[in-house]
Order: C-alpha cells, then structure tokens, then sequence
C-alpha cells in the first residue's frame, strides 16, 4: 500500500466518515473501493469498446434476435 494525501471539502469529508461508518469500514477503506470503482468505470467503456472491435456481425445479429420484438419505449425511439 502507498499513501496519498488529499484535501477535501468539509461536507464531503464529513459524508464520507458517515458513510464508512454504515459500511463498517474505515474511510481509507472506503476510498480505496471507491478509487476501484471508478476506475473500473473508467476502464469499461474501454473494454467494451476493444470486444465491440473484435466482434463480427453475425455476433450482434445473434444477440439482438433474442431481444423480442416490440415497440421502443417513450424516449427510447430513434431520431428521424
């Protein structure tokens, strides 16, 4: 483990020790997993990307045969 030293404003300060405290973890622990989530976040949009790449199109036909057939959603229409 390393140490990294931050500032933080005092109502995110304050929230986070809440927040540790329900979960039963110290803030650094909470941090950290916080950290991996978001970097993992960040990593996934990545990694989907490079499988989307790798993908041939009957790939996609497959999965998208087995979405049943209806009408989209109010707001999920595509643009005309």
């Amino acid at each position: 483990m390393s140490n990294l030293t931050i500032e933080l404003p005092e109502s995110i300060h304050a929230e986070l020790e809440r927040l540790a405290r329900d979960a039963k973890v110290t803030p650094s622990q909470f941090l950290a997993a916080a950290a991996a989530e978001k970097i993992c976040a960040w990593h996934g949009a990545d990694f989907l990307k490079r499988e989307a790449a790798l993908s041939k199109e009957e790939d996609w036909v497959r999965v998208l045969d087995l979405v049943p057939v209806q009408p989209p959603l109010p707001g999920d229409e595509l643009p005309q």
